[in-house]
């Protein structure tokens, strides 16, 4: 029973001339404070295909098994990197521009701003807002992850194998987190809606230590790590194509007007609510 638990669910689809396929598995039980989700994927398109990608609170790390798609400089839509073997994204306060020529294959492993701290072994605050090779990220030992899991048959063992990497990882870590971990999922308890003042107070610290504990272990102030815990939860909400009025979304989800929410998710996303919503109809037609 345990081994048909653990395998991968594949989802395929077609639209028109495009094809996809998506492996999802949920992570162990004893990584899942480490890893949020992850999942490989397949896309085939008549020619290039652009997407916009949300910022989350996570770090996220793709794992390139096809040609490595191009990352637009934030602002730009000329300016762009390759990363040949995948990269990882650290958390930002803006929404990040990608490409591929038509054929894409990899993985993709949402890591916990914990489990980024502790799989990487650098303070978090080197990869807030930037976007890095993951060759140059990763421990030695695990330099070729990308070809290892290329070599692999099946999406299960290629998640068998991202699984007992970071599990190493984490039982190897030295570093140590004190109240980071307790407070981080005290904002995700209350989905973003968190008191700072009152958050340092249950922590004991001041605001200034609270802060700079968080830009080492998590990379961003707790702040802004609230609101993209709440921005997440409504992208969510939104993307599983449940409906309300932005007056009643904003209500829902802790802001504290319709306008507050429009700020956040024209920051967020770059486009207006309305427009970000259609934007995840079309993104869920993707999910498995």
């Amino acid at each position: 029973m345990q081994a048909l638990a653990q395998r991968a669910r594949i989802a395929r689809g077609e639209s028109g001339e495009s094809r996809w396929e998506v492996a999802t598995r949920p992570p162990a039980p004893r990584l899942r404070p480490y890893i949020r989700d992850y999942s490989g994927y397949t896309e085939e398109t008549p020619g290039p295909l652009r997407r916009v990608e949300f910022p989350m609170p996570q770090i996220v790390v793709i794992i390139e098994l096809g040609p490595p798609v191009r990352v637009f400089d934030a602002g730009s839509d000329r300016r762009h990197s390759r990363y040949p073997g995948g990269f990882v994204a650290g958390i930002d306060d803006t929404f990040t521009v990608t490409e591929h020529d038509g054929f894409q294959r990899g993985l993709q492993v949402n890591l916990t701003p914990i489990g980024a701290r502790l799989f990487f072994g650098v303070p978090m605050e080197e990869l807030t807002g930037r976007v890095l090779s993951a060759r140059d990220l990763l421990p030695r030992k695990y330099a070729r992850l990308a070809e290892r899991l290329e070599e692999l048959p099946t999406w299960d063992e290629r998640f068998d194998l991202i699984e007992r990497a970071l599990g190493e990882r984490v039982d190897e870590a030295r570093h140590e987190l004190g109240v980071v971990p307790w407070a981080l999922r005290r904002i995700e308890e209350l989905g973003g809606a968190v008191d700072m003042r009152a958050l340092a107070r249950e922590l004991g610290y001041s605001q200034k230590h609270v802060i700079g504990l968080f830009r080492e272990n998590v990379g961003v102030p707790p702040k802004l790590l609230a609101r993209l815990v709440r921005f997440d939860r409504l992208i969510k909400h939104l993307k599983a194509g449940s409906s309300g009025t932005w007056a009643e979304l904003a209500q829902r989800f802790g802001y504290y007007d319709q306008a507050h929410l429009a700020r956040d998710v024209k920051q967020f996303t770059g486009t207006t609510p309305t427009k970000a919503r259609a934007t995840l109809i079309d993104l869920a037609g993707m999910s498995p």
